[in-house]
C-alpha cells in the first residue's frame, strides 16, 4: 500500500493543475483584503458641528453677523465646536437679548449634526460617528476582530466536515452577500452585525483555501506557494487605497469592492476537491479520479499499480489542552508563544488599523503599507535560513516594538519620518507573524501540534480583538497607543530568548521526545532544507492553524504520511 504523498510525488510538486489551483485561490485573497482594511476609509474624520435649527428663524436678520456664532460656541481655535451648543432661547427670546449672548451656557447636541454640504456619505456623517458616538469606530472594528475569531473555529471542523470545496464555495458566498448586504445597512447596528458576519467567512476562507493549496502542491513548492496567497493579499491592499481614492461614497465604495466576489461563481465547477480529504473519508475511488486528473494536467505518466495500492489516510490520536501545561518545558513554551502570537496581532493590526493617523495621505499610506508586506512575506524565509527562528522572532518583534517607541517622539510637523517608522515597523510585524506560524509549528510535538496552533491562534485572534480598544485610549493621552504597541513586543521578544531553536532539527513527535531531547524514530535527519521539502523553510510551513511536515503530512489532522 502506498500513501497519498508518494502519488503526489508522481503527479508533480507544482505543474499546471497546481498553479490553476494557486490562481483560483489567489483571487479570493486578493479581494478579501477589502474586507478587512477597507472600513478605515469609511469613518475619516469630518469637520462637523451641532445641528441647530432655530437659529435660522433670524438669518434674514443678521446682516454680518454670523447665525451659527449664536448657536455654537467657538473651541481653542476659533472654530465652531464639535460637540457642544448654546442652550436654545425660548420662544420669547428678543432678537436683543440672542445677540448679547444672554443665554449661553453650553449642552451636548441635542438635534444631531452638520455636516460641509457636498460631502459624500461616510459611516460617519451618515450614521452621526462623532462625539459620544465616535468610539463606534473602533468596537465595530474589534467586532471584525471577533468575527475573525469565530469564523476560524466554526469553519475548521466544517472544513475537515464537509470537505474543503463545499466549505470554500459556501464562504465564498457568505462573503459575496453579506458584504453586499452590507452596502444597503439602515442602521450602524445593523451594518456591525453584518460586519461580524463577513469576518466570519473571511477568516474561513483563508483557513480553507490553505488547508486546500498545501494538501495539493508538493512539498518543495509549498512555501512558495503560501507566500503566493499572503503577497496577493498584500497587492489587495495596494488597490484598496485606489479604490478608496476614487470611490469617497461609502455604499458605493462597499458596493464596488464585494460584488466581485460574485463573479467567482464559476469556481462551483472550476475548483477541485482535496483528494487528501476524499482518502481521509474512504473515498478512494473518487480520490483516484482527481488524481488521474490532476496527471494528465501535468502531462505525468502515473503508474496504475501505484495507483491502486493507493490507500485511505488514516489518523492518529491527539493530545489535548492540558498537556501542554503538564511538562515544564512544554509549558514554558506554550506561554512564550502566546504571548508572541498575541503581540503580532496586536502590533500588526494596531499599525494597520491607524494607516490616516500617521500625518501623510492616507490612500498614500494604504499604497505603502500594502507594498512593504511582499518583501516582508518573504525576507521571513531568508532570515530563518540564515538567523534562525528564535533570533529572526526576538529581532522582527523588538524591531516592530522600538519603531512604535520612537514614534512617540516624533513631531507632528514631520509626517514623513512618522510614516517611514510606520513603514518599517509594518515589515517588522508582517515579517514576524510568517515567522511565528513557522516557529511555532517546529516546537509544538506532532501529537499536540493541531491544539498547539489551535491556541496560539486563539491568542492571536484576541490580540486583534483588543487593537481598536486600545487606540481609544488616546483620548487620554496620544501617546498611550503606542507605548502598549511599543513595549509589549520588546518584552515578548526578549523572552524569546528562552525558547530553543529549532533550525535544521528534526520535528519532536511526543512530549517524551521534547523532554528528552531525543531525534524521532521515524524521521530521518533534517539537514536541509530540500530535504524536508519546504523550499528554504525546514520543518513545517502553516498558516491559520494548517502546518505542514516532510512528505505532505499535515499536521491539523493528527497524522503521519
Amino acid at each position: 500500500m502506498v500513501q497519498f504523498h508518494e502519488v503526489l510525488a508522481e503527479v508533480g510538486d507544482l505543474g499546471r493543475f497546481q498553479i490553476r489551483l494557486v490562481v483560483l485561490l489567489l483571487v479570493p485573497s486578493f479581494l478579501s483584503a477589502f474586507y478587512v482594511f477597507a472600513q478605515p476609509f469609511m469613518v475619516l474624520d469630518e469637520a462637523h458641528h451641532c445641528s441647530v435649527a432655530w437659529v435660522k428663524n433670524y438669518t434674514s436678520v443678521l446682516n454680518a453677523t454670523d447665525p451659527l456664532s449664536l448657536a455654537v460656541p467657538l473651541d481653542a481655535a476659533g472654530n465652531p465646536d464639535s460637540c457642544l451648543m448654546f442652550r436654545p432661547p425660548p420662544d420669547n427670546a428678543s432678537l436683543e437679548d440672542i445677540l448679547s449672548h444672554r443665554f449661553n451656557e453650553t449642552q451636548p447636541c441635542e438635534a444631531g449634526w452638520d455636516y460641509p454640504e457636498h460631502r459624500p456619505p461616510s459611516l460617519t456623517n451618515e450614521f452621526d460617528l462623532v462625539c459620544d458616538r465616535k468610539y463606534l469606530k473602533k468596537t465595530s472594528q474589534s467586532v471584525f476582530m471577533a468575527g475573525l475569531l469565530l469564523g476560524a473555529l466554526i469553519f475548521g471542523p466544517v472544513c475537515d466536515w464537509v470537505g474543503r470545496k463545499v466549505t470554500i464555495l459556501v464562504q465564498l458566498l457568505l462573503m459575496a452577500v453579506i458584504g453586499l448586504a452590507t452596502a444597503f445597512a439602515p442602521s450602524f447596528e445593523l451594518y456591525a452585525v453584518l460586519y461580524f458576519a463577513g469576518a466570519t467567512a473571511v477568516a474561513g476562507y483563508t483557513f480553507s483555501s490553505v488547508t486546500l493549496l498545501t494538501e495539493w502542491v508538493g512539498p518543495s513548492r509549498r512555501t512558495q506557494a503560501v507566500v503566493w496567497t499572503q503577497c496577493a493579499f498584500a497587492i489587495g491592499q495596494m488597490v484598496l487605497a485606489g479604490l478608496a481614492y476614487g470611490v469617497r461614497n461609502w455604499r458605493l465604495f462597499q458596493i464596488a469592492g464585494t460584488t466581485p466576489v460574485f463573479l467567482l461563481v464559476f469556481y462551483a465547477w472550476a475548483l477541485p476537491e482535496s483528494a487528501r480529504w476524499l482518502l481521509i473519508r474512504g473515498k478512494v475511488e473518487e480520490a483516484k479520479q482527481l488524481i488521474q486528473k490532476a496527471a494528465s494536467v501535468n502531462k505525468r505518466n502515473l503508474s496504475p499499480e501505484l495507483l491502486n495500492q493507493l490507500a485511505p489516510e488514516k489518523t492518529a490520536p491527539s493530545g489535548n489542552a492540558l498537556d501542554l501545561f503538564r511538562q515544564p518545558q512544554l509549558r514554558k513554551m506554550t506561554l512564550i508563544l502566546f504571548s508572541v502570537w498575541f503581540v503580532d496581532s496586536l502590533v500588526y493590526f494596531g499599525l494597520s488599523l491607524q494607516v490616516g493617523d500617521f500625518g501623510l495621505d492616507i490612500y498614500l499610506t494604504q499604497l505603502i503599507f500594502g507594498a512593504v508586506e511582499v518583501p516582508a512575506r518573504y525576507s521571513s524565509i531568508f532570515l530563518m535560513q540564515n538567523l534562525g527562528r528564535k533570533w529572526s522572532q526576538l529581532g522582527t518583534l523588538i524591531l516592530g516594538g522600538l519603531m512604535c517607541i520612537i514614534i512617540i517622539f516624533i513631531p507632528a510637523d514631520l509626517p514623513v519620518v512618522v510614516t517611514v517608522l510606520a513603514v518599517v515597523g509594518k515589515f517588522a510585524t508582517a515579517s514576524g507573524f510568517s515567522i511565528s506560524y513557522v516557529y511555532s509549528a517546529e516546537l509544538f510535538p506532532t501529537i499536540i501540534r493541531q491544539t498547539g496552533m489551535g491556541l496560539v491562534a486563539i491568542f492571536s485572534r484576541i490580540g486583534g480583538i483588543i487593537t481598536p480598544l486600545v487606540s481609544l485610549l488616546e483620548e487620554y493621552h496620544k501617546a498611550i497607543p503606542m507605548i502598549i504597541y511599543g513595549s509589549l513586543p520588546i518584552g515578548a521578544g526578549l523572552i524569546c530568548i528562552l525558547l530553543p531553536e529549532t533550525r535544521g532539527q528534526t520535528l519532536k513527535d511526543t512530549i517524551e521526545d521534547l523532554e528528552n531531547g531525543s531525534h524521532p524514530r521515524w524521521r530521518q535527519s533534517a539537514s536541509s532544507a530540500n530535504e524536508l521539502g519546504l523550499g528554504g523553510v525546514p520543518g513545517a510551513w502553516l498558516k491559520e492553524g494548517a502546518w505542514l511536515t516532510r512528505g505532505g503530512e499535515r499536521g491539523g489532522s493528527g497524522r503521519k504520511s
